[in-house]
């Protein structure tokens, strides 16, 4: 446990230096924080474990060991034992990738996710390989929300079964966070998402971080997309949303198994940040970003560093 706490500090630190504009990142913060006049708030966060239970098997591939829900598990339990205000949110592509989803459809993936206490999902495509019906079957194994704006459901086993977003409330904080999907045509055979209406999706981003930001005066917007990160061609990615959007701080990405080292920020259509995250696939990663608040102002910094599931962290 002592070396995991050395070697996570040190992964910490080392991938660190994330700032926003508001603040300097710097001994004189953090001591702002320890004496109670900063709020901090962690962001833990997966996108497309894609039904990874186990680690990958030591057989010489690249991600040999890594991974594996247990560990996952673990390292949550030791960050929310040590941090008194956390979120865990997933950007999607829950299914499909190994036995366990043919075999059981999704039902231990989500079971799992409620056991680790994840705080919300996105769609991805993938998590219609079963069809809507087939995802729909499954939500009484999650005891955490679906979140997705810009999917038109109402006409699918999934009307009234997901929400566009979800505020969480945290130590005085507001957390508005929000869902945005790719465009499923082209990517799913049309039978397993039916009636879905694939919305606009940087017009539904901007309405729905507006409400939340605006109307609803969160501290923090957060999007879970699964556009994906970048692309070469005018498809809708996550650097196209962030800066074609505004009041989004921190858009959580997926879909292109994208690993980023430390997370990306974007000037937004108001010349303010908007940040990108994403940690690959598989759950080989755990990304983490922690926010700290200046009470009653809207200035706040960031520090981020992903932490590498492996046989270190058993525990």
């Amino acid at each position: 446990m002592e070396e995991l706490q050395k070697t996570t500090r040190r992964n910490f630190i080392k991938a660190g230096g994330m700032v926003s504009a508001a603040f300097a990142l710097n001994i004189n913060a953090l001591d702002a924080f320890a004496n109670g006049r900063l709020q901090k708030l962690t962001i833990l966060h997966t996108n497309d474990v894609h039904s990874r239970i186990e680690p990958f098997p030591m057989d010489g591939g690249r991600n040999q060991g890594l991974g594996g829900v247990a560990r996952r598990s673990s390292l949550i339990k030791q960050i929310r034992a040590e941090q008194e205000n956390v979120l865990l949110l997933d950007a999607g592509d829950i299914f499909q990738g190994t036995p366990y989803f043919n075999k059981f459809g999704g039902e231990l993936e989500l079971k799992l996710m409620s056991q680790m206490g994840y705080d919300a999902t996105t769609l991805g495509n993938h998590d219609f390989d079963n069809g809507v019906e087939g995802f729909y079957k499954q939500l009484p194994n999650a005891n955490f929300p679906i979140l997705i704006a810009n999917y038109d459901l109402r006409n699918t086993a999934l009307a009234n079964a997901t929400q566009p977003y979800k505020i969480f409330k945290k130590s005085g904080l507001k957390i508005g966070v929000f869902g945005i999907g790719i465009e499923l045509k082209g990517l799913v055979d049309p039978k397993n998402y039916g009636e879905t209406q694939y919305l606009d999706p940087i017009a539904k981003a901007n309405e729905t971080a507006a409400l939340l930001k605006n109307d609803l005066h969160c501290d923090l917007v957060i999007c879970l997309s699964h556009l994906g990160y970048k692309y070469r061609t005018a498809t809708v990615s996550d650097q196209v949303l962030a800066a074609n959007t505004r009041n989004i701080d921190l858009i959580i990405g997926g879909h292109t198994h994208t690993f980023l080292d430390t997370p990306e920020d974007v000037k937004n259509l108001d010349g303010n940040i908007t940040t990108i995250n994403q940690v690959g696939f598989a759950g080989i990663n755990l990304g983490r970003i922690d926010y700290y608040f200046e009470p009653y102002k809207s200035k706040k910094m960031k520090i981020s560093a992903p932490y590498l599931i492996n046989n270190k962290l058993e525990m």
